[in-house]
């Protein structure tokens, strides 16, 4: 079991649409700083399986830590979706689940610039948490682009509509319908954004969706250094019942073998690093509880600091230029490049 891994309690179920719902979570006095999050993460929940044991499936928080009592994930059937029926259909104010502490890279590092921010369906979730926190934290403008079927599937209609009340000044709601409108196009959407070129746009929904929503940010001058997009993606491995990875450095010359000292969780570790061996498999062979959720460089988890020495990635589908520049790097793809390395987590 991932060491990250917790029993919590699900204080309330809130119904959003007919297809969509909110889990309220009870975190207890001893897990609250570990729970802590930013805008824009999510939790890995553990969904029981007749066939496989358990299915690991990530569901972002629609909560705002900034101005909301308790952390919430929402959740929305999809077709053929095992895991959202499961939640959706069992889950009941009381009901235990299994969950890894909060993650992901989707999150601002500053709420002083505009914010666009773009959604489809339950892409919303993340956005949302975001929303919520700009206008808590912030002074900027917010423009929430929101496409949906029809009226019936708008998750947080009612919270929208009362925080344009609240906020008129600083935030507009742009509804896309389909049933009004059809399929969203880019140029539709392009006429809708282009007033907000200067704002930092987030991006999260369908891949139809995200696809033609970035062509309409390109046709309105919108650079791609100003967008971030949060993907929604399944799992391959379970992090709930993975076992850690065995790395050996018995059969290879010293030549082969680094050295770092890694910092994480208020302490500090020396190893020997071997140079085919990515940095996460090697923490959890020693048995330090280094965080990780999906292994393969999309969910931003596991990123850590190169403080000294080079590394370089196999895959990155988390980091942008700037965080690379920072001295940034993803545990699970990482692999050691100078002899001695010093690393970090705990940024």
């Amino acid at each position: 079991m991932n060491a990250r891994a917790h029993r919590i309690k699900v204080r309330e179920v809130v119904s959003e649409t007919a297809e969509a719902l909110s889990l309220v979570f009870d975190i207890p006095d001893d897990l609250t700083r570990r729970f802590a999050y930013a805008p824009g993460q999510f939790l890995t929940i553990q969904v029981p399986s007749d066939r496989t044991g358990s299915v690991a499936r990530c569901y972002s928080l629609s909560s705002s830590p900034h101005c909301d009592d308790r952390p919430t994930v929402t959740v929305k059937r999809t077709p053929g979706g095992y895991a959202s029926h499961w939640l959706c259909d069992n889950i009941a104010a009381g009901s235990i689940l299994t969950v890894l502490e909060p993650a992901g890279s989707f999150v601002p590092r500053s709420w002083n610039r505009d914010l666009l921010l773009c959604a489809a369906g339950s892409g919303i979730t993340p956005i949302m948490s975001i929303l919520k926190s700009a206008l808590c934290v912030g002074r900027s403008k917010v423009v929430l682009l929101y496409a949906n079927r029809d009226p019936g599937s708008i998750i947080f209609a009612r919270q929208l509509r009362e925080l344009v009340r609240r906020n008129p000044r600083r935030l507009t709601v742009l509804h896309w319908l389909e049933s009004e409108r059809g399929i969203p196009s880019a140029r539709g959407l392009a006429g809708l954004v282009k007033p907000y070129r200067g704002h930092e746009v987030y991006l999260c929904g369908p891949t139809g969706f995200a696809l033609v929503a970035k062509q309409a940010l390109a046709q309105s001058r919108i650079s791609a250094r100003d967008i971030r997009q949060e993907e929604y993606r399944s799992l391959t491995e379970n992090p709930f019942e993975q076992p850690a990875p065995v790395v050996t450095t018995a059969v290879r010359p010293a030549g082969d073998i680094a050295s770092v000292r890694v910092e994480i969780d208020g302490h500090t570790h020396r190893l020997s690093w071997p140079r085919g061996a990515k940095l996460l498999d090697l923490l959890l062979a020693h048995g330090i509880d280094a965080p990780y959720v999906c292994r393969e460089s999309a969910c931003g988890t596991c990123v850590c600091r190169v403080e000294r020495g080079r590394t370089r990635m196999l895959m990155n589908e988390a980091l942008i230029d700037e965080e690379l520049a920072r001295g940034l790097t993803l545990a699970c793809q990482t692999l050691p490049e100078s002899d001695d390395l010093h690393i970090t987590f705990d940024q």
